[in-house]
């Protein structure tokens, strides 16, 4: 059975290339909308639960609108669900993606001018006019030029990327810096690295290589738990958005591998290698 987190169907319409494969009333190829809001919900059902969240300048492509939502596929990772069509836009190719921990948009190239929006890492840009300290927008907007990094260019080493959000509060779905959950952690710091990672720990488990039990663990290296990821940090400690400390924390690794098991969550179920 297709995971419905992944399959751009449901009863009413379906991607053109699930033809013959589900049953919908009709198929469509979608229409490409850019996010426009600095974080957009992708939610279960129209107003129901977050699953997952898009950032600003991503793209998702959206078959239907229905309620004032629309039902779309995230390009970033082929998420799909429902996002508000309020916060959907006109397409629009980015050329920078914003890999400061946070920055912001202004409506001048000026930093004591009051802000219009903030951005999260990850957000992506149309920038059109280099100003120095500044870098305009398509949309006639300004970020500082120190906080973006051309596309395609990547930051190389996941942890250190991961680090960025150390403090970052802890949001079940959360995607953003302005809150984040332990999947959406790992998916930011793999992607920036130039990997493609699905949004979900349950996911994430299957990508990389099995590590032999007993093997050392590196740098990078993921631990699952049910339901839960984290990274490892260094030679004893992980780096994980973990509902114990309500954000993104470094904990010692045995530590944490106790202290999982005595509130209930059960033993380490896998340990991947991803990284070369």
């Amino acid at each position: 059975m297709s995971d419905p987190r992944l399959t751009p169907a449901n009863p009413r319409v379906a991607h053109d290339t699930l033809r013959g494969h589900v049953q919908a009333d009709r198929f469509t190829p979608g229409m490409l909308r850019r996010v426009t809001s600095p974080v957009a919900d992708i939610l279960r059902t129209p107003d129901g639960a977050r699953d997952r969240q898009a950032l600003f300048g991503e793209h998702v492509l959206m078959l239907e609108e229905v309620d004032g939502h629309g039902f779309v596929q995230a390009e970033r990772d082929g998420y799909v669900g429902y996002v508000q069509t309020a916060h959907l836009g006109t397409a629009q190719r980015a050329s920078h993606w914003v890999s400061a921990a946070a920055s912001h948009l202004y409506p001048q190239p000026d930093f004591k001018t009051c802000e219009t929006a903030p951005l999260s890492f990850g957000s992506r840009l149309n920038i059109t006019a280099d100003h120095g300290r500044f870098s305009e927008t398509a949309d006639g907007q300004f970020v500082p030029s120190t906080h973006l990094t051309p596309v395609g260019t990547h930051l190389p080493d996941p942890t250190k990327t991961a680090a960025l959000f150390l403090g970052t509060p802890y949001l079940w779905g959360g995607n953003s810096s302005a809150g984040i959950d332990c999947s959406g952690l790992v998916q930011a710091a793999l992607m920036a690295a130039g990997y493609d990672c699905p949004g979900d720990s349950d996911m994430q488990e299957k990508i990389g290589r099995k590590i032999p039990e007993g093997a050392p663990l590196n740098r990078g290296d993921l631990l699952f738990w049910k339901g839960h990821v984290a990274m490892v940090f260094d030679h004893d400690r992980l780096i994980h958005a973990n509902a114990h400390h309500m954000a993104v924390a470094l904990e010692p690794i045995e530590a944490a591998i106790a202290r999982i098991a005595e509130q209930g969550d059960g033993a380490v179920t896998a340990q991947r290698r991803f990284l070369p």
